[in-house]
């Protein structure tokens, strides 16, 4: 769903720079992807949402999105984005790869000094999404469905090291992916993403509003996982 008129998106294929990351700067209001999916989630579920981002300047690599209400609803970290499940958007300039998905954060076990903001809390959504990690459970049906069903990859493990990277091809099942997650190293930051990914080929060859609705669509894929993850439903 779009919440503007899609001649009033002036989104292009070539702001997501494979190179360089997603452009935000120096852009018309009309062209800000961030602008364009916060107004497109929140006419969708009817509620505010916040958006992070990670990058500075023109390009950033990272983007999302997460409901106010979730984050609200902790009680130890509503000052903070790092507990709570999102929508992402992001340009792997390696493998050159636009991802858009879902995203839970761990942060650290044991954080570093300089970083005790990003300890992982009793209230983060990552415990639900560890305790849901079973075989037989909702969030096993969700993972399955998107994978094996939809096309959709995995990545699971520490940002820095013993990542692992899953798709239908080779997707070991829920007991395997929560000892990876375990085993992420406590001195690093870890996580879980689930997403769709779309080659620069593919992205090129789309136009801007099809990209748009295809980011939405992808959130809307995703949402089922991401509500069996928070502390409250949209």
């Amino acid at each position: 769903m779009l919440s503007l008129p899609t001649s009033a998106i002036g989104f292009r294929p070539e702001f997501l720079d494979f190179r360089r990351g997603i452009r935000v700067g120096n852009l018309e209001e009309s062209e800000r992807i961030t602008r364009i999916l916060k107004l497109g989630l929140e006419a969708r579920y009817g509620q505010g949402f916040v958006t992070e981002r990670w990058g500075r300047g023109v390009f950033w690599h990272w983007i999302a999105f997460l409901p106010r209400a979730n984050r609200e609803a902790k009680p130890l970290s509503s000052h903070v984005s790092f507990g709570c499940s999102k929508f992402f958007i992001s340009v792997d300039t390696e493998d050159k790869i636009f991802q858009c998905g879902l995203q839970v954060e761990r942060g650290y076990v044991k954080a570093p000094r300089a970083f005790r903001s990003c300890k992982l809390r009793t209230d983060w959504d990552w415990h639900r999404l560890m305790k849901g990690l079973r075989t037989g459970s909702a969030i096993e049906r969700e993972l399955r469905r998107l994978i094996v069903r939809e096309g959709f990859s995995l990545y699971a493990g520490s940002w820095e090291t013993e990542n692992a990277q899953f798709s239908r091809k080779n997707f070991p099942g829920v007991a395997r992916v929560r000892r990876l997650l375990a085993a992420a190293p406590k001195n690093h930051w870890a996580g879980f993403q689930l997403y769709f990914p779309m080659t620069e080929e593919e992205v090129r060859g789309s136009t801007g509003v099809d990209l748009v609705e295809s980011m939405l669509a992808v959130f809307h894929e995703v949402t089922p996982l991401m509500n069996l993850t928070m502390q409250i439903k949209i």
